[in-house]
């Protein structure tokens, strides 16, 4: 088929599509007919439409799925006034974690807690599958047998990549949010998982990624918790050791109480028969003196 007439029909295709279309799947929509155009010919006319769209307001753009038509990055800020709700903005342990994922799959829950140094909760991984941007690549051959994540291709198209060799290193690494057209990151988020996932043991990042070298591993704020907890812990348990000892004092006094009552009145019964024998033998002498 001509590359003028297989041009057009391209692109009805990808402004109908939903979804990026590969090169395979082109020449497949193209069977049965008198004149279906070779993969080659497919990639060459992608090529040109490629080019034609330099400088436009949207592009022809290859993602790990395959091509598709996409707004530019650089007029994303007119674009998003024409919906009204704002866009989610994901917590810093979520996007730690998937940070993790992407730059140290396959890599196990129990393995993001030892670099974070803290646990992952449910819903960050259920929030990932749900959104299809990590899936469950097997189970790791040790006790318990972990599940072990990666990242998917819906992943690598949100972010505009054509494979894990094109995510940023440390030193590209500027601003998160050129990276995503639909929400906000919070960037120090990603910096701060990225450095500790370089500087853990073992710590292979994706494509060039692997010699990156972090300065440290931020684990300040997970001592400073344990530290503060430790203190809270021992202000617990000596606050309790003082109410113990209080109430025991109270009941020790509570219990003492009648004893003491008891020996009181007894002084005071035989203080009060001494002082009535003292006065009867008082009266005695009276009566012995006047006879």
């Amino acid at each position: 088929m001509d590359s003028e007439k297989l041009k057009p029909i391209l692109e009805a295709l990808f402004a109908a599509s939903d979804k990026p279309l590969s090169v395979n799947q082109l020449f497949d929509l193209f069977t049965g007919d008198l004149e279906q155009p070779g993969k080659d010919d497919i990639r060459k006319a992608i090529q040109e439409l490629t080019a034609r769209y330099e400088g436009s307001g949207f592009e022809l753009k290859q993602v790990a799925s395959g091509f598709r038509f996409q707004v530019r990055v650089d007029f994303e800020t007119w674009v998003a006034r024409m919906w009204e709700q704002k866009p989610p903005r994901y917590s810093r342990a979520l996007m730690e974690t998937l940070a993790l994922i992407a730059y140290r799959q396959p890599i196990t829950r129990g393995e993001i807690e030892d670099i974070r140094g803290v646990s992952v909760g449910t819903n960050i991984i259920k929030t990932l599958q749900e959104r299809d941007w990590i899936k469950s690549l097997g189970h790791k051959e040790v006790p318990g047998r972990p599940t072990l994540y990666g990242t998917t291709k819906t992943f690598l198209d949100y972010f505009n990549l054509k494979s894990l060799n094109e995510l940023p290193t440390l030193a590209e690494i500027r601003n998160l949010d050129h990276y995503n057209p639909e929400f906000e990151f919070d960037a120090d988020a990603g910096r701060a998982a990225l450095a500790r996932s370089e500087s853990a043991p073992g710590g292979d990042g994706a494509g060039s990624a692997a010699d990156e070298t972090a300065e440290s591993r931020a684990d300040a704020p997970a001592a400073a918790v344990e530290e503060a907890g430790s203190e809270a812990a021992a202000a617990a348990v000596e606050t309790a050791d003082s109410e113990t000892a209080t109430a025991k004092q109270a009941d020790d006094e509570t219990a003492t109480a009648p004893k003491k009552k008891a020996a009181n009145a007894s002084k005071a019964t035989k203080s009060k028969k001494a002082a009535t024998k003292s006065k009867k033998k008082s009266a005695s002498g009276k009566k012995a003196a006047a006879s």
